[in-house]
């Protein structure tokens, strides 16, 4: 119960990594705003979440690159809890293009949700921290946001830029005693891609750049967002816990 009395807000929190992250929260003891484009998805995870762990929990269907549908769903969110102690900014989405490929809208789509609308939601949020002086920010970015890869260009810029985001708001909001971190996970296998992911072919190159030789799993991901989300990481800020099993330290 080490977030008893606290509430986390999530992006993209109705599938894959995100949905392991609201679990191992309100695991926790931790209210949930279960955030995503879907209302019907938001709505099953909610009830679902609520049932398994006995916690209040609050679906929001939010496009989030959409700045007025953030502040809404802020608004609400803090009058339905009185706070957001935690935000877990995990909405991401990636195209896979050869650079000379990438189109204007492959750009901004993915510099959208990927970037830009994390620093909203966390520039949304962060007012009502700094208002509490308390918070917890915790930026899901990627181990391509510290090293390059082939064919996923504006997903490398956007995550490395959510790292350098992370440290700049680390350092402006110390003083209000807001913690904001960021994981770096690397191939973590979910429902969404494990069919691809376990591709012999797929595999055979992938997982020799993993020291580890295997994938992580969501549970191993959510394990390190709740030692971010908790009082384990008080003096902890700007920093980035890689997930990749070894794949940057070659």
């Amino acid at each position: 119960m080490k977030l008893q009395q606290k509430t986390a807000l999530v992006t993209g929190a109705t599938k894959g990594i995100g949905r392991g992250l609201a679990d191992a929260l309100a695991r926790e003891s931790a209210n949930i705003v279960v955030v995503s484009r879907s209302a019907e998805d938001c709505a099953r995870v909610s009830a679902e979440i609520s049932e398994a762990y006995g916690v209040r929990t609050f679906p929001q269907a939010t496009d989030i690159t959409d700045r007025r549908q953030i502040a809404l769903l802020v608004d609400e969110a803090c009058e339905q809890f009185g706070s957001i102690d935690i935000l877990v900014n995990n909405a991401g989405s990636a195209i896979t293009k050869k650079a000379e490929d990438i189109t204007e809208e492959d750009w901004d789509h993915v510099l959208n949700v990927d970037l830009k609308a994390v620093f909203f939601c966390a520039q949304e949020v962060g007012k009502t921290m700094i208002a509490r002086q308390s918070g917890k920010i915790i930026n899901v970015a990627s181990m391509f946001g510290l090293v390059g890869d082939k064919q996923i260009l504006p997903y490398c810029v956007a995550k490395g830029g959510v790292v350098q985001m992370t440290r700049a708001l680390a350092l402006e909001w110390a003083r209000h005693n807001i913690q904001v971190n960021a994981l770096c996970p690397g191939y973590v296998i979910t429902r969404m891609n494990e069919a691809e992911l376990t591709d012999e072919r797929f595999s055979s190159v992938i997982l020799k750049k993993v020291a580890m030789r295997r994938y992580a799993q969501v549970e191993e991901i959510a394990e390190s967002c709740v030692f971010l989300a908790s009082e384990g990481s008080s003096y902890m800020t700007g920093q980035t816990l890689v997930l990749d099993g070894g794949w940057t330290c070659q």
